[in-house]
């Protein structure tokens, strides 16, 4: 008999307070399957503190130790469950499984609000939404002259309930709990050609900033704020390494690395999009900030990796992914500041989950407004990025033409992103 879905995903508490849930996905394997459930964890907010993967090539066997990445944060176990089983290829008999959810055909949702400007809101609406699930697809804020703020988000309901009339009031109601007597008025729609419209009509980046933004290597000299400052020096330790000769099947691949939020996910990424399959692998902690990882790995046809030029660019790859796995930059906008943060996507065209929300929060504590934000795509020598981009107010903290200043910002939305 197959397997019933409680045995496919399996999520446990620690035995003690404190101590990491522990997730097992029990299911028949698929390339690019843990890049999938690193997203997923990610999506959640929770964090990876070590782990085990094995698979024979047709059944896949995962063990994840998990801790939210802060301790507020409220996690909805069982819909973590929901979403991995989701992304489980079924197992025979398939009856028993959900049938997997594609998030590219589920509908896109125009949230449309106005509300009084203040500190914070724009972070505030990104948590609700997250907390409800719902992923943001595309954003245009814009802050009018009279002191009001007109936000369109574009959204896709994880739990595929928003055509319904219960899901949409209660997103309208946890804005209203949460903006109070500021929101003027909320409204919630299937986004049709509005969406159409704003992925064709995203503004363009000029061209110095689209060269510093998504160039492959990054120079030591900044010259509009990208640099990495003091943690710079600690990233560049990463190690990359094959080595052919303990396996007659597989190639492995060690890595040393800088502990940091979605480094899994980053690297896992970067094997899916080229079709490398892991056979075994096992990640832990060296010490507190630093991570080792061992995979077999192999190519989807089974053969190993033994082009010493493949095998070199495997590994600069993924240094670069280590080093810079999202780019964070201050450009002049005419007469305006802006805050770019870029990440590549996948090459099924996934983004990378609670960017916006991380971008948010770091300006939120700064005590810095967003005038302006909106979020599209860039194509970059055939790699398509994903790009944020925040118009910054200017205050009597933070005079942004001020490079210092402007250093302190990116370093705060960059430690923020990478979870120090």
């Amino acid at each position: 008999m197959g397997m019933t879905s409680d045995d496919a995903v399996l999520i446990e508490k620690g035995k003690k307070a404190g101590e990491p849930y522990v997730v097992t996905v029990n299911c028949p394997d698929k390339t690019g399957l843990g890049c999938d459930i690193c997203h997923t964890i990610l999506e959640f907010g929770l964090y990876i503190t070590r782990g085990d993967v094995s698979t024979d090539g047709i059944w896949c066997y995962v063990v994840l130790w998990v801790i939210p990445r802060l301790s507020s944060r409220v996690v909805r176990w069982m819909n973590l469950k929901d979403r991995l089983l989701s992304i489980c290829p079924p197992s025979i008999p398939s009856f028993y499984l959900p049938s997997p959810r594609p998030s590219s055909s589920s509908p896109v949702y125009l949230l449309k609000f106005c509300s009084l400007d203040r500190k914070g809101l724009l972070h505030d609406v990104t948590q609700v939404l997250d907390e409800l699930e719902h992923t943001i697809q595309r954003v245009k804020v814009t802050t009018t002259p009279d002191g009001c703020v007109l936000d369109l988000f574009f959204i896709k309901d994880n739990l595929e309930l928003l055509h319904t009339k219960e899901r949409q009031d209660e997103t309208c109601e946890q804005l209203y709990n949460v903006l109070g007597d500021s929101i003027i008025s909320c409204e919630l729609k299937i986004a049709g050609v509005q969406y159409d419209n704003l992925q064709h009509n995203s503004s363009s980046l000029p061209q110095l900033v689209a060269e510093e933004l998504f160039r492959f290597t990054l120079s030591d000299k900044e010259p509009l704020s990208q640099a990495l400052s003091r943690d710079v020096s600690e990233l560049k330790r990463a190690t990359v390494k094959t080595d052919n000769s303990l396996s007659p099947l597989h190639t492995l691949l060690q890595i040393n690395c800088v502990d940091q939020k979605g480094f899994l996910y980053d690297i896992m990424r970067t094997l899916k999009d080229y079709n490398i399959q892991i056979a075994y692998g096992r990640f832990l902690p060296v010490n507190k900030d630093r991570r080792e990882l061992d995979l077999f790995i192999q190519y989807k046809d089974g053969k190993k990796i033994v082009d010493p030029e493949k095998q070199d660019a495997l590994c600069s790859l993924l240094k670069m992914e280590l080093l810079h796995p999202l780019r964070v930059l201050i450009a002049n906008r005419g007469p305006d500041t802006e805050l770019l943060v870029a990440n590549p996507t996948e090459l099924s065209g996934r983004g990378r989950p609670r960017v916006f929300y991380d971008v948010t929060f770091a300006l939120k504590n700064l005590g810095i407004c967003i005038f302006l934000a909106e979020i599209g795509r860039h194509t970059s020598e055939e790699r398509e990025w994903e790009v944020y981009r925040f118009l910054l107010e200017e205050n009597r903290n933070f005079q942004l033409s001020n490079i210092v200043v402007r250093n302190q910002i990116v370093d705060k939305v960059r430690r923020t992103l990478m979870g120090w």
